[in-house]
């Protein structure tokens, strides 16, 4: 099937907001509407729908100039099974004792490695991205120093991934949760290939906000790989939902804007373990005081 996306760039979160609620109303009308933040100081987000039909672009062009945006980006998508493709393209990944791989390379892991099995699906998190790595990176470096978990939460989870690796490395228990109920089912599937679907939870859910994340807190180990903006808002219900003593991985924060995180946090009674850059990504593991 053929597919296209449109895609364009405006300043601000209500204009962003607004115009992909317009978008959704176009003839043809959009499959998906998603608004992102684009992380680099701009103040700008990027509004996109993908259509499988092929979209009006005289429509498009007036949407951009009723709403201030750039021009729509048209693209034509080619007729592909695309995340069949990403499967076959996809290796496996060491990171410290684990080892993120697809199902095309189950066995793949060493004696000594923890064996991750994550597909390339609808969820972000199959280990490639410098921000899982910098996770598990961490995660592995703190083992190493004899860190050992109990109680375990991943926050904006996307496959999974961090919560498996924990519910491996520790008899603990463990909870994952996302907004987008997308990526919850898919951590749902990833648990039960690994093994897992009786010892990791999953749940839809901003934040902490869901009441089996409430009544399972204070954590004693979180991860939380996703922006540096919704980890700043996130700080006071990081520290609501751990105790002294409790560690924290936090990632999805760009090299610059891995201080002021770091400060943010600070201010709510966390100190820093580790500082940790891949490529321009920063990973921070921070300690509740």
């Amino acid at each position: 099937m053929t597919t296209w996306t449109a895609l364009t760039t405006l300043a601000g979160e209500k204009p962003g907001l607004a115009l992909a609620e317009a978008l959704e109303h176009l003839d043809p009308s959009p499959t998906g509407v998603g608004v992102f933040e684009v992380e680099d100081g701009s103040g700008l987000w990027e509004v996109g729908g993908y259509f499988t039909e092929k979209p009006d672009e005289i429509a498009l062009a007036l949407l951009a100039a009723v709403h201030g945006s750039a021009e729509f980006a048209v693209s034509k998508l080619d007729d592909r099974d695309w995340v069949a493709q990403v499967r076959r393209e996809l290796s496996p990944v060491p990171a410290g004792r684990f080892l993120v791989h697809g199902s095309h390379d189950r066995g793949a892991a060493g004696i000594h490695q923890i064996p991750l099995e994550i597909d390339a699906a609808m969820a972000f998190g199959t280990g490639h991205h410098d921000t899982t790595l910098g996770c598990l990176l961490s995660f592995d470096a703190l083992i190493r120093l004899g860190l050992r978990a109990e109680n375990v939460a991943d926050i904006g989870a996307g496959t999974g991934v961090l919560a498996m690796a924990a519910a491996k490395a520790f008899p603990c228990r463990a909870i994952a949760s996302d907004i987008d109920p997308v990526a919850t089912q898919t951590a749902v599937a990833n648990m039960r290939w690994n093994g897992l679907g009786d010892r990791v939870a999953c749940v839809t859910a901003p934040g902490f906000r869901q009441a089996r994340l409430h009544e399972r807190a204070p954590y004693d180990l979180v991860f939380a790989n996703i922006l540096a903006g919704p980890l700043r808002k996130l700080a006071p219900q990081m520290a609501a939902h751990t105790q002294a003593g409790s560690i924290i991985i936090l990632s999805g924060i760009l090299n610059r804007q891995a201080t002021g995180v770091e400060r943010t946090y600070q201010g709510w009674g966390f100190t820093r373990l580790d500082r940790r850059s891949i490529g321009e990504w920063t990973t921070l593991t921070l300690r509740r005081s």
